[in-house]
């Protein structure tokens, strides 16, 4: 009986010219978003390739400059001795630690545009290489970009909303209602065959839309885990569907006309997907707030004023804790290089503490923003489809340890070289430490959006069963 209904909805669809709007809107709001998606991860690949050809470049120079210098065809410049680790470290050694883009990362900026994805690695302060901002339209930063999640969290529940807000009260204002019911079937079968038809309709749109916009976009579906990724990210959405139909069934159910029903449905809409994400932010940011940039600047300042102060007294500190680098019980020598490492380690030194605030107060905000998460379907969409497509914060979080953890590699290796005065050999750049970047695993992803997508079936599920029970207490008349 389901199927005859849907079969008779779908006659009736086909009749009415809204259906061809939704089917053009919809091709055109994912063929745009999908066009964003691609130009970005476009230009992050290019950007890591222009990197890579230049550290490449810079690498074969100096290799060939010490070459040059052993077999006495070069000498050496000043400052600019290729055999001196303090000269090359920051220059010519220095490396590019990148993320690259995720197999999926079309489908959804998220939040790489905020997030650095590469460094260019040097031993100045931490804090210096981590915020190596790009120049940017704040504008643009602000409003985020239009991408395929800004379309299927915003923008999709509206469509569900335009073919659900009458499923019932069309009926009822048109006389039919009773007709319909003077069959063998009950309201829930009625119901249950509209939705399925109109949200299978709009949920097949999507995902075919979507699918071949991939394949245009260059997304290598030979990976295992992007159908995986894929097989989550539907399952996602047909729990988010699922939501704003069952939001939809319960509105009808309340008796009211289909003009009163669309405002009901709208003002859901707006406190569910802009409003209830927004409350969230500010609470979170008023409760947990984050060490203003004034004041990580300020702390740098006093910091190095007060470090070159006793730059000299610092040096010695450090090569009396690291005897080995002085053979023969040499007195260190205060040269530029070794001086202002040594400063600058002091400078970290200070600075760590508010680093350190600042990521526990980080940490609390999105921890209150994933509790808050559960009573909005929009904030739960997001961070799955985020996560799917690699551009989370999570994702930034694991790269962004690398980087810390690759960044101490990098000092043990130099900072020795640095203060013993090593000269360096043409063969010594084999040896310098490489970066390279590790995904992470499927679990870490998969335990992520399996949480979420337990909201959402919990949340959905509780809407659906609401609405539903409701459905017996509806008037024909």
């Amino acid at each position: 009986m389901i199927a005859t209904i849907a079969k008779q909805e779908w006659r009736l669809l086909k009749a009415d010219r809204t259906l061809i709007a939704v089917v053009l809107l919809m091709a055109t709001l994912v063929g745009y978003s999908l066009y964003n998606g691609s130009a970005w991860v476009a230009f992050q690949r290019q950007t890591l390739a222009a990197a890579e050809a230049e550290q490449s470049e810079r690498m074969g120079k100096l290799k060939s400059d010490l070459v040059a210098m052993e077999e006495g065809r070069m000498e050496p410049k000043g400052f600019q001795d290729p055999r001196s680790a303090g000269a090359i470290v920051g220059t010519s050694a220095a490396p590019y630690l990148a993320m690259p883009p995720a197999p999926l990362a079309t489908l959804a900026i998220g939040q790489s545009d905020l997030y650095p994805y590469y460094f260019k690695l040097n031993l100045r302060s931490k804090q210096a290489i981590l915020a190596n901002d790009e120049i940017e339209n704040p504008t643009n930063l602000l409003a985020g970009r239009f991408d395929l999640a800004f379309v299927l969290v915003y923008l999709f529940p509206l469509l569900v909303l335009a073919l659900g807000y009458n499923m019932i009260s069309a009926e009822r204002e048109q006389g039919t209602l009773s007709l319909s019911l003077s069959q063998p079937i009950t309201m829930s079968q009625l119901v249950t065959g509209k939705v399925l038809l109109r949200g299978g309709l709009l949920l097949g749109l999507v995902i075919g839309f979507t699918l071949i916009g991939a394949l245009v976009t260059g997304v290598d579906l030979s990976l295992p885990t992007v159908w995986t990724r894929l097989a989550l990210w539907i399952g996602m959405m047909t729990l988010y569907t699922g939501f704003w139909f069952g939001l939809a069934i319960l509105v009808n159910s309340f008796g009211t006309s289909s003009a009163t029903n669309a405002l009901s449905l709208a003002g859901c809409w707006l406190g569910l997907v802009l409003v209830l994400p927004s409350v969230a932010n500010l609470i979170a940011t008023g409760m947990y707030p984050v060490p203003s940039r004034v004041e990580m600047v300020q702390a740098m300042r006093t910091a190095g004023k007060e470090a070159q102060t006793k730059g000299s007294l610092l040096l010695s500190k450090y090569m009396e804790d690291h005897p080995e680098l002085m053979p023969g019980g040499e007195k260190p020598q205060a040269d530029f290089a070794s001086l202002t490492y040594a400063v600058q380690m002091e400078v970290d030194k200070k600075v760590q503490p508010i680093l350190d605030h600042f990521e526990e107060q980080v940490d609390r905000q999105q921890s209150f923003v994933d509790g808050f998460r559960y009573l909005s379907p929009a904030i739960l969409a997001q961070s799955a489809i985020n996560d799917l497509a690699g551009t989370s914060l999570g994702r930034y979080k694991h790269f962004s340890k690398q980087v810390d953890g690759f960044f101490g590699t990098w000092q043990s290796y130099f900072l020795p070289k640095v203060f013993s005065k090593v000269k360096l050999s043409s063969k010594d750049v084999a040896g310098f430490p490489v970066y390279e970047y590790r995904e992470e695993t499927d679990g870490e992803i998969l335990g992520r959006v399996g949480v979420v997508l337990a909201g959402m079936l919990v949340l959905s599920g509780l809407v659906l069963v609401v609405a539903y029970g409701r459905l017996k207490r509806v008037s024909v008349a």
